[in-house]
């Protein structure tokens, strides 16, 4: 499915990010992220702000060309060829320049691998999804008689929400709606089909998450792409909001697992590591200090609470937000450090970004916190103080003192999100031709 690591380091070849690079035996999928450049519509999201920058700027060259064109050809004034040559040599280098990063990003970003080899370049949107899923099961039928990990991250219910037409219209929730429908089906009638078809029902660990809450600036026109985040504030890129990080998670194993139960404790999706290696009868490293707890023992009821007592919310490398499930009464607080400036300000979201930042003038800083109840403020509505909380100064430090602590753990590592790691690298662009003519289409040929 959606890898979304990236492939190369240094060269075109080196595979560095890829996930067979990363413990995994078999990939099929897409590298990067599902964006809507790849389905070609006229709505870009990559660096949306940034590209209408580099276009105004470009209208402005062309202008400029222009009008120095028709002044020296109506002898209007005079101006040397050399400068209007020059000027116009310029621009079109500079247009090739950004568009070649941006305006060819279907080519670029939207392919498919197997393995290490490209087999879609640019892929078909319509035919992904099915055809990811069919590798799923021939993996489980393939692998059937041993222990095996099959991680499927789907395209669905991520924008731009590719819905075939047995599914359009289903939902009364609009597109988002069917394409959650249709993805409902697809994880039922593909994968867990699959698994109890090959003798496996009672013998697999299955768990069902999303990796963030709804996207609240995706819209077209007045219709909501993302989702929806229900009492909760904030949404998808937020790093300490509620909504961007509190997502149902569902899990499924008959005859060890309980059914019908409801967990209302809060987990990480760091704690899927932990939680593989011990099913698999193995130890997590002892030589660094890992984040996740395993979920056995609170899916199993053995224990009532949760491994984490303190957990750290990040907005890319910037620590937003922390929360502190205390041991002793229950409570959960929240501290948050650094909260997005919303764009119209009541309106949760960053719409005139089109996502929140992490830092800079899109943020504003918290100094004491902001703090909130979780227990008695889910949707984080009522900020305490020192005035309306008599605990305030004790938990706010309490929290602190766990910050430094947490600091201490942290290695440094370089920014993979940096602004010259951002930038388009043609020496390290995936290409399954002779670049910079790279298209193939492998899936259909074989079919």
């Amino acid at each position: 499915g959606k890898w979304h690591m990236g492939v190369n380091c240094k060269s075109r070849h080196d595979h560095c990010h890829h996930p067979l690079n990363h413990g995994f035996e078999y990939f099929y999928g897409m590298p990067f992220t599902l964006l809507n450049e790849c389905q070609g519509t006229d709505d870009p999201e990559l660096a949306k702000s940034l590209q209408d920058t580099y276009w105004l700027y470009t209208q402005m060259i062309i202008l400029a060309v222009l009008t120095l064109l028709i002044g020296k050809l109506a002898a209007l004034f005079s101006v040397k060829w050399k400068i209007i040559i020059c000027l116009a040599i310029c621009g079109l280098l500079y247009f090739i320049s950004w568009f070649s990063s941006y305006g060819l990003t279907k080519y670029w970003n939207c392919i498919l691998m197997r393995n290490h080899a490209i087999t879609e370049q640019p892929m078909n949107l319509e035919k992904t999804t099915t055809n990811m899923l069919k590798e799923a099961v021939s993996f489980i039928e393939r692998n059937k008689h041993r222990p095996f990990l099959l991680f499927v991250s789907l395209l669905h219910v991520h924008t731009p929400l590719i819905t075939t037409k047995k599914f359009q219209g289903r939902s009364r929730y609009g597109l988002y709606g069917d394409n959650v429908e249709e993805m409902d089906w697809m994880v039922g009638k593909w994968l867990l089909d699959a698994i109890e078809k090959e003798g496996l029902k009672n013998v697999t660990f299955i768990y069902f998450a999303s990796d963030h809450g709804g996207s609240l600036e995706a819209h077209r026109g007045n219709a909501q792409l993302g989702g929806w985040n229900g009492i909760y504030k904030g949404g998808k890129g937020m790093g300490g909001w509620e909504g961007g990080i509190r997502v149902p998670g569902i899990v499924r194993w008959p005859g060890v697992l309980p059914a019908g139960t409801v967990i209302h404790e809060l987990t990480s999706l760091m704690d899927v590591f932990p939680t593989v290696v011990h099913l698999a009868g193995g130890e997590v490293p002892q030589d660094r200090v890992i984040d996740g707890r395993t979920l056995l023992p609170l899916l199993r009821g053995t224990v009532q609470q949760c491994g984490h007592e303190f957990m750290f919310h990040y907005c890319g490398a910037f620590l937003h937000a922390v929360r502190w499930h205390q041991k002793d009464s229950g409570t959960v607080w929240k501290a948050h450090y650094t909260t997005p400036v919303f764009q119209p300000e009541a309106s949760g979201a960053c719409f005139g970004r089109g996502i929140c930042p992490c830092f800079g003038d899109g943020v504003t800083h918290h100094d004491p916190p902001l703090l909130f109840d979780l227990s008695k403020d889910p949707s984080e509505a009522n900020p305490l103080s020192a005035d309306t909380e008599p605990l305030f100064d004790t938990v706010t430090r309490r929290i602190g003192e766990a910050v430094e602590e947490h600091r201490k753990t942290l290695t440094p590592v370089p920014q993979q999100l940096s602004p010259s790691n951002n930038i388009w690298k043609p020496w390290l662009q995936p290409c399954c031709g002779t670049f910079p003519f790279c298209w193939c289409d492998e899936e259909n040929n074989k079919a």
